[in-house]
């Protein structure tokens, strides 16, 4: 069983800077994958970002490539998520999800463990 819990959300104006993070129990966290993914309200939850287990690998959603970067620190059971040049249609509550798999997946139905969420605001 993991259990994740996420920080980091706020208010912030567009082109700011926002750092989430995603803390994890459990001793078998650097084994899983790791993702991001958001809803905005009204929306269907989209992916933002994953990476695998050992770092090796991540991937984004077009929408955040070059703006937002996804990391791990297994040793504190964290993963993170730097949002930068943040843009209104960035707001949404931002949920973490751990995978078993250990692959950085973009598929929501792979992941098996999900934290409750943290809001992000973006005003323009």
């Amino acid at each position: 069983q993991v259990q994740l819990v996420e920080s980091g959300g706020g208010l912030v104006q567009a082109g700011g800077s926002l750092r989430l993070s995603c803390a994890a129990s459990g001793r078998t966290f650097s084994s899983y994958g790791m993702g991001w993914f958001r809803q905005a309200p009204g929306k269907e939850r989209e992916f933002v970002a994953a990476i695998s287990w050992s770092g090796g690998t991540t991937n984004y959603a077009d929408s955040v490539k070059g703006r937002f970067t996804i990391s791990r620190v297994s040793a504190k059971n964290t993963v993170y998520l730097q949002m930068s040049s943040l843009k209104p249609e960035d707001t949404a509550v931002y949920y973490c999800a751990a995978d078993r798999s250990g692959l950085a997946t973009l598929d929501s139905y792979e992941y098996d463990y999900w934290g409750q969420g943290t809001r992000v605001t973006v005003s323009s």
